[in-house]
Formats: structure tokens, C-alpha cells, sequence
């Protein structure tokens, strides 16, 4: 039997349930509570956990993030920045 080529073999995709978004952002930005607002709802739905975390409190997010917030992660990985959009959040966590 053949072996099947390393292009062909599947990642198993993580559960929705297994994944974390983050958002980092900063009090009093309009932006970072509408992404928040999205998150929550998209989240929710999908049973993923997320948190929040503020960039004025953690230099080396400032130095990371500052001309970007909000700023959201999926695992640790830079998603998206500045809007959210549901439908890709939704199919980045496997929903």
C-alpha cells in the first residue's frame, strides 16, 4: 500500500471548546466593546472560552498592540484587529 502524501493528511480541527480567544484592548475604547460584544455573542454560541486583557496594563501587549487595538487572538495567534467579523471568528474556532 501506498503511503498517503504529508499534502493529503488532515490536522484533526480542535473543537470549538478547546480553543481561547483573546481580547486585548484598553477602558473606554468604543471599538474594543463592540469586538467584545461580538466575541461574547460568537463564543457563547460556540462554547469557547474567552478573555479579555488591558493593554495599559502590560507593557510588552503596549509595545505589541498599541496602534492595533483591539486586538483579538485565537490561541495565542494574532486573529483579527480593530473589527471583529463574526462569521470568521466563527469558522477560525471550528464553529
Amino acid at each position: 500500500m501506498a503511503s498517503m502524501s504529508p499534502l493529503l493528511r488532515r490536522t484533526p480541527r480542535k473543537n470549538p471548546t478547546e480553543r481561547t480567544v483573546t481580547l486585548i484592548g484598553k477602558p473606554d475604547c468604543h471599538l474594543c466593546e463592540n469586538a467584545e460584544a461580538v466575541i461574547e455573542k460568537v463564543c457563547g454560541e460556540l462554547g469557547t472560552p474567552w478573555e479579555k486583557k488591558d493593554i495599559t496594563q502590560d507593557e510588552e501587549l503596549y509595545r505589541k498592540y498599541w496602534e492595533q487595538i483591539p486586538v483579538i487572538l485565537v490561541d495565542g495567534a494574532q486573529h483579527d484587529f480593530w473589527r471583529v467579523d463574526p462569521k470568521r471568528l466563527r469558522t477560525a474556532l471550528g464553529g
